[in-house]
């Protein structure tokens, strides 16, 4: 197969490169996949650059998101849930490659209608935000939800699974393109969190100024947002993607009867599993009712893997709004290259 194996941390992804390397060998309870699309994540940078708390042993190869064609199944399962040639989407290490392994459990099939392109940034993002929205804050049709970063991967699935559940959405964004693209997605509202006054505009949007009733927070805007947070509000901690943990001034929460909650997906897998099937179905339930699309940034096209550094770029550069896709041609993979020889 080709992929970007890691040897050594990089400062930046400007120095990724493409190798032909072994191709993965499946344990008992894997699949292997050939990959078609890859998604980017901000945790792929900090993994390349030995800041992230998944660090995996040298040699390794990057990226975790992912969409593809079941090559081969289980040897431990007599009847595989996913048959080869079946569409799957998914998360494992080594996303950035033309093949891939992963487990059942973090499988899942490609949406019917679905590209490989908008199925390959589905699998951390959406369920992020619905279950912070529906299970941590326990959503309901007529509340007001300010969604902010609303252009990001995990902010457009918030503004999605908001407006499904009926609520009046109040996005935020840095750049007149990505107040555009979150009223694209539905948002309802609008509003520049460069600006100083953005709490108070906030406020002002919602019923007698009364604040809102929901804050999807993963940048980490949770002091400011408890200006604008109504009674009984709820702020959800999603992350803290400006860089800096906040310290809240915890008089304010206790003043408005806030309640802070946090939401960390990925302990689901360890401490919950129950809750990822219930948030899967409820996902799978919107997009077959129409109500949650893909978010892959198409204002540039990233085409092989040689591109996955001029992705990881961009994406660092806070610069690209939804899911930052790398589509991977067949024409990549070191088989494919073998046959027209």
């Amino acid at each position: 197969m080709r992929g970007i194996q890691i040897s050594e941390y990089l400062k930046t992804p400007e120095g990724l490169k493409v190798s032909d390397l072994p191709d993965p060998v499946p344990k008992k309870d894997e699949y292997l996949i050939r990959v078609h699309a890859a998604a980017t994540n901000f945790f792929d940078i900090l993994q390349i650059q030995g800041k992230y708390q998944n660090q995996p042993p040298f040699p390794w190869v990057a990226g975790a998101e992912f969409a593809g064609t079941v090559i081969s199944t289980p040897s431990g399962s007599a009847s595989p849930k996913f048959p080869v040639g079946t569409r799957v989407f998914g998360s494992s290490q080594g996303a950035f490659a033309t093949k891939i392994c992963a487990k059942e459990g973090f499988l899942l099939p490609v949406p019917d209608g679905w590209s490989f392109q908008d199925a390959a940034g589905l699998f951390i993002t959406a369920p992020t935000s619905y279950a912070a929205l529906v299970l941590r804050a326990g959503i309901k049709k007529g509340d007001y939800v300010l969604v902010h970063a609303a252009a990001g991967g995990v902010g457009l699935a918030a503004v999605q699974v908001a407006k499904a559940y009926g609520a009046t959405v109040i996005a935020t964004a840095s750049t007149p393109r990505k107040l555009e693209v979150a009223k694209a997605f539905g948002a309802d509202h609008v509003v520049d969190y460069a600006d100083p006054a953005w709490p108070a505009k906030v406020k002002e949007l919602t019923p007698k100024s009364r604040g809102v009733d929901i804050v999807y927070d993963p940048v980490g805007l949770v002091d400011k947002s408890t200006k604008c947070t109504a009674w009984n509000g709820r702020i959800l901690i999603v992350g803290f993607a400006a860089g800096t943990i906040e310290k809240v001034a915890m008089n304010k929460v206790l003043l408005k009867n806030i309640a802070l909650v946090g939401i960390h997906w990925g302990a689901y897998t360890i401490n919950d599993w129950p809750a990822l099937v219930q948030v899967w179905e409820g996902i799978m339930r919107l997009v077959a009712q129409g109500k949650l699309k893909g978010t892959e940034y198409s204002d540039d096209e990233f085409v092989g893997l040689e591109r996955v550094k001029d992705a990881l770029v961009a994406l660092g550069g806070r610069k690209t709004w939804g899911k930052v896709v790398v589509k991977i041609p067949a024409s990549e993979d070191n088989d494919a290259k073998a046959s027209k020889l």
